[in-house]
């Protein structure tokens, strides 16, 4: 997971990209990057840790041009130490191409090994964005018949790029010279919106990003969803070309973007994410009274921030009231995206606190968006106790995540899990609690997409099941042997 953004204008962009990658930074707090074209020139700045670290006045100033790009990364491939794999990356013909990336390759050792004896391509990291422009650099060079370069020519090369990858990607590159391209993998996994201003002169400006709430900050007005598979292609002047270039595109996307990694601001999909967290409140309470009697519920607490929707209508459905019990360091990042178990665990308590005149005496409800690797549920659970709870019944938003997520969010290994191998129950007692209860694969689903025509959503976390259909049990291992998180 990461986010990106590019923008085509009329005027200098620099700090248009600035701006919007400050309201993407929950997507990525490890690195950061800005590319803008001037012409046929491109600068770049990019470094590590968040944005308003990474920026200093002198990089801004250097930023020249009316395009231009921008990432936060978050770490799924690839070293998050090393400053060398930030993106934007560049690769230099044909004409000159940049390129930033949101989502996760599963076909890079295939793709590896075809880079350097098919296309005689050097990448210098062991990032996927790497080897994914690379394989556009190349399939472009072979489109190109003269010396003029075509929204067919950018398109075709696209075609091939969704024949030659597998796994999810929402692209956003700038060909120098020409104008900026945005794709998305056959099943939109990753998000990827379109958007639209005018300028008092009646000229069109396009900006595409990973959530509309970057959209309508910058005023512009939200076009559509990039479709599944498909290509826009922004000329210099602001000319708008679109085309489908997957074969069988199928609307899939990832539903822990609702479920945590979004903003709840944001509407990706045509899916609100606040709402769909309130309906997942909704559908919760229905497991809370079949599972628990709720006169052995005094209050209900989310986890700030992202489970606080679900948790007020958990409250709400169940006549139980409502008390925020922890307090927020909001200048401590989000844990479950910083590299490392270790630096997560230390995380935790700088940034909870727990109230103990909401604790003490009481039998707690928690709520939380998602358990993942069990770090923090446990240290919450003990902070409820160390405050004086009597009984704390641990929730949780989403399904137990039993199955490594490989499309692009930092779940590897089945070992690092706390649902995988484990009976409720059994998750329970690991985390300190006294009870457990989590949400129902099928309730997850329909909170979603109820409403739309959405008639899949990629859960591989919590089933197994892996929309691309290339995930192998041989991969699952060898990302374990070769991923740490």
């Amino acid at each position: 997971m990461c986010g990106i953004v590019g923008i085509v204008s009329t005027e200098p962009v620099n700090q248009q990209i600035y701006d919007s990658l400050l309201l993407l930074q929950h997507r990525g707090q490890d690195s950061t990057g800005i590319a803008t074209a001037d012409g046929p020139v491109f600068h770049m700045a990019k470094a590590r840790g968040q944005v308003r670290e990474a920026f200093r006045t002198r990089d801004m100033r250097s930023l020249l041009g009316d395009m231009g790009l921008g990432h936060v990364r978050y770490t799924t491939k690839g070293a998050a130490e090393r400053e060398e794999e930030a993106q934007p990356f560049y690769v230099n013909a044909p004409y000159g191409i940049v390129l930033v990336h949101n989502g996760n390759l599963t076909n890079t050792r295939e793709l590896s090994g075809d880079l350097f004896s098919i296309d005689r391509r050097h990448v210098n990291s062991t990032s996927d964005t790497e080897m994914l422009l690379n394989v556009l650099a190349t399939e472009l060079q072979g489109q190109i018949k003269g010396l003029e370069l075509d929204p067919d020519q950018v398109f075709d090369a696209v075609t091939q790029v969704h024949e030659r990858v597998e796994g999810s990607y929402a692209v956003i590159s700038m060909i120098a010279g020409y104008g900026l391209l945005a794709f998305r993998d056959p099943y939109g996994i990753r998000p990827l919106i379109l958007g639209r201003r005018y300028t008092d002169a009646g000229k069109a400006e396009w900006i595409v990003a990973s959530e509309s709430l970057v959209l309508e900050n910058g005023d512009y007005e939200i076009v559509r969803d990039v479709a599944p598979g498909e290509a826009v292609f922004i000329s210099l002047d602001g000319e708008l070309f679109s085309r489908q270039c997957a074969r069988n595109p199928r609307l899939v996307p990832c539903s822990f973007e609702y479920v945590y990694l979004a903003r709840p601001d944001s509407v990706m999909n045509g899916i609100s994410v606040y709402e769909a967290r309130l309906r997942m409140g909704d559908r919760l309470a229905d497991t809370v009274a079949e599972h628990m009697s709720l006169g052995d519920i005094d209050v209900v607490m989310p986890i700030p921030d992202s489970s606080r929707p679900a948790a007020m209508q958990v409250a709400q459905k169940l006549g139980i009231e409502y008390r925020e019990g922890f307090y927020k360091n909001r200048y401590v990042g989000r844990t479950f995206i910083m590299p490392g178990q270790a630096q997560r665990k230390r995380s935790v308590r700088q940034k909870l606190n727990a109230m103990g005149t909401e604790f003490k005496g009481k039998n707690i409800l928690i709520v939380d968006d998602s358990i993942v690797r069990g770090t923090t549920s446990q240290q919450i659970v003990q902070m409820a106790r160390d405050a004086g709870a009597n009984k704390v019944t641990f929730s949780s938003a989403a399904p137990p995540v039993r199955y490594p997520h490989v499309y692009g969010i930092n779940m590897p290994s089945r070992q690092e899990l706390i649902a995988h191998g484990r009976k409720i129950p059994e998750i329970a007692a690991e985390l300190g609690a006294d009870h457990m209860i989590y949400q129902e694969v099928v309730d997850l689903q329909a909170a979603i997409t109820e409403g739309t025509s959405i008639d899949a959503l990629d859960m591989s976390c919590f089933t197994g099941d892996y929309v691309t259909g290339t995930v192998t049990e041989e991969y699952l291992e060898w990302v374990e042997r070769t991923q740490l998180s």
